[in-house]
């Protein structure tokens, strides 16, 4: 059957058509001016990393206290903290580092429930997408931590570990924080990804988890240093470092 006959007839009227594609296009240059924006924004807060965790952990769960002595420790060590602007892991994150000697950056995301900008951001970006606020979480962070979460986590976790399988993102660390959240996810995707061929072994060694902040921040240092000794290698390539 050929493609004419499954589409619906009659086709749109040309004046609908029209209609669609002007509000198309206002949609999509929407979100090229939030690409621009926030890269202008973003690029002198290099280097940094990106923290992902849920909006949902309160200010007396350990979870937070950990975030908030992990940020500031990478604040005072020099890297910038990437969070979601939001409650919860993602405000513990930007407090932590606000009170360092390096930028806190919140990455809003305009929601109808659960977002709500935290005040502990030294530079704060605004999106009405999800799509440039996540492409602006990998790029500018050369590592990821991931606290516990939800969906949003999750899908910020699998962006970035996607990414970097597929090498469409430079090789750098994907830390998860929280042996016992996460051991069970752990084991399912090589109990049941692995064995059934759907990802490849060593897949599973893009994902580290550490619940030590010292051994975090070391780990990083230890990549971030490779990164610098790479980029003098290959001269100006600044993608090596997510610039």
């Amino acid at each position: 059957m050929s493609l004419h006959k499954k589409m619906p007839q009659p086709m749109l009227p040309d004046e609908t058509r029209r209609e669609i594609q002007a509000r198309e296009s206002y949609h999509v240059l929407k979100i090229i001016s939030e690409f621009v924006g926030a890269g202008e924004e973003l690029r002198a807060i290099q280097p940094a990393v990106s923290i992902y965790g849920s909006a949902r952990i309160p200010e007396t769960h350990e979870d937070y206290a950990f975030t908030e002595r992990l940020a500031r420790k990478l604040s005072d060590a020099g890297f910038s903290v990437i969070s979601g602007g939001g409650p919860g892991i993602m405000e513990a994150a930007n407090k932590g580092a606000f009170a360092g000697r390096s930028p806190a950056v919140g990455l809003n995301i305009v929601l109808p429930h659960e977002q709500k900008a935290n005040p502990y951001q030294d530079l704060s970006v605004k999106f009405q997408h999800f799509f440039p606020r996540k492409v602006m979480f990998v790029k500018h962070a050369v590592a990821y931590v991931v606290m516990p979460g939800g969906f949003g986590t999750l899908d910020e976790l699998f962006e970035s570990l996607t990414l970097v399988q597929t090498g469409k993102t430079p090789s750098r660390p994907i830390i998860l924080v929280g042996r016992e959240f996460w051991s069970g996810l752990i084991e399912w995707v090589g109990d049941v990804l692995l064995k059934r061929g759907l990802i490849a072994a060593a897949d599973l060694e893009l994902i580290q988890i550490i619940d030590n902040e010292d051994e975090i921040i070391e780990h990083i240092f230890a990549h971030y240093e490779n990164r610098l000794e790479d980029l003098a290698e290959v001269g100006n390539d600044t993608w090596l470092l997510g610039l």
